[in-house]
């Protein structure tokens, strides 16, 4: 064991990574569900609602490209309090707006910080944590971020239902950005000690090459499109796989409250299986990392997606069954349970495949293929959906999951080597 990962405090990590990222999870959950019945309130149609909830995410994927420039620029604590700050802003707007086109901007707002913060915590772990505990430190992220949006809806009907006024949730983000940024401000950076804002200054020597002979080209100074430019091949190769990934996490989304439609569940029984599902999904971070980190990143990502993939084929399989439902419960739970399994692939790839000393133009284009993937999926779902029926929509997600795990085994032993460096 070297001395840094003897002397690495997880704890310390954890207060100044995971608490605030907690917080803004669990704002953001809050909003999510209230975001289209917000717009419907202030006159939106039910299209245009549905357009201002898709914002946050559009926000998001959008937010990638400058977040990396960011992130280098001005440091990665300093980006995710200014990432806190302006989604305040964005709260602000959403929660006065007179109108859906005004609450769109807010949302939209919101959903570009988003991008920062998220990006600004991938890019501080990825430099504060040992190699050693580096799978089960990002999959543990994964498992903040999945309580918050867990825990956000709840308080979010608790508040609604207090004040009468749907708008009302946005204050609840609004205090948890303020409480993450109060915690970023008030304590220490484990990495250098420092408190509140602060540009971090890292050597500029140049980045290690991969022992397979890959050479990425990294610097702190270059944008997103420079990067993707520069890291082309790995991009298109294992960042297919990680937009595919994206895609099926991001289509199960989507696919289980339809499917619980179409086999005639009722909502409150369809919230429940979704809700028990998303439980199993949260138990299994930490054996996530721990997988990751003991038999290398293809034994979790490969599982997930051949999982996914399966659960996808079950669910149109089982569309002419008079037992559907009951293959509807199970599978929900397997799915969650393959996609806990993957619990933190895309960040801790991400971190082994960026540089130590110049994380944030790289991981800013990685998490745009990912991003990206998540964003087209309900787009494929709703679309088969129209055309044909929701089983082809299923069956061709399926055939998705099965071409992203060909990618990832081919290209993950190639990238990323069980061989630390």
């Amino acid at each position: 064991m070297t001395n840094a990962t003897s002397s690495f405090d997880f704890r310390a990590v954890a207060l100044s990574a995971f608490l605030p990222a907690a917080l803004f999870a669990i704002g953001e959950g809050a909003i999510i569900p209230i975001i289209p019945i917000a717009a419907h309130s202030l006159g939106a149609t039910l299209a245009f609602a549905g357009f201002v909830a898709s914002l946050i995410l559009v926000g998001e994927l959008i937010g990638d490209v400058p977040s990396g420039w960011v992130v280098a620029a001005i440091g990665e604590r300093t980006a995710m309090i200014g990432a806190a700050l302006v989604s305040i802003v964005g709260l602000l707007v959403a929660a006065w707006s007179p109108n859906a086109v005004v609450l769109a901007v807010g949302v939209f707002l919101v959903g570009v910080s988003t991008a920062v913060f998220a990006l600004a915590r991938h890019a501080y772990m990825t430099t504060a944590v040992p190699v050693e505990f580096r799978a089960r430190a990002l999959s543990s992220l994964g498992g903040v971020f999945r309580f918050g949006y867990f825990v956000g809806p709840f308080l979010s009907a608790g508040v609604t239902h207090l004040t009468g006024s749907t708008q009302s949730a946005f204050w609840i983000h609004v205090v948890c950005c303020l409480a993450a940024a109060a915690v970023l401000l008030v304590l220490r950076d484990p990495v250098d000690g420092s408190r509140g804002f602060r540009v971090r200054h890292r050597p500029s020597s140049p980045a290690p090459t991969l022992e397979t002979g890959e050479v990425f080209v990294r610097e702190e100074s270059v944008g997103l499109f420079a990067t993707i430019r520069a890291n082309a091949r790995v991009l298109l190769r294992l960042g297919s796989g990680a937009g595919l990934i994206g895609a099926m996490r991001a289509g199960r989304q989507v696919i289980l409250p339809l499917w619980a439609v179409s086999v005639g569940m009722d909502d409150s029984t369809a919230a429940l299986v979704i809700g028990i599902a998303g439980a199993i999904d949260f138990a299994l971070f930490y054996s996530s990392g721990q997988i990751m980190d003991r038999f290398g990143r293809l034994a979790s990502a490969l599982p997930c997606m051949l999982g996914l993939s399966i659960c996808y084929f079950l669910l149109a399989w089982s569309d002419h069954l008079d037992s559907r439902v009951v293959w509807f419960i199970g599978v929900a739970m397997i799915m969650s349970l393959a996609n806990g399994v993957g619990s933190g692939i895309l960040m801790t790839l991400g971190a082994d495949l960026a540089p130590r000393g110049h994380p944030a133009p790289f991981l800013g284009a990685w998490r745009f293929t990912g991003d990206f993937g998540s964003a087209v999926a309900p787009l494929v779902i709703a679309g088969v959906t129209a055309v044909a029926t929701i089983a082809v929509a299923s069956t061709v997600m399926g055939v998705l999951g099965i071409v992203g795990a060909g990618i990832l085994l081919r290209y993950v032993p190639r990238y990323v080597p069980r061989t630390r460096r």
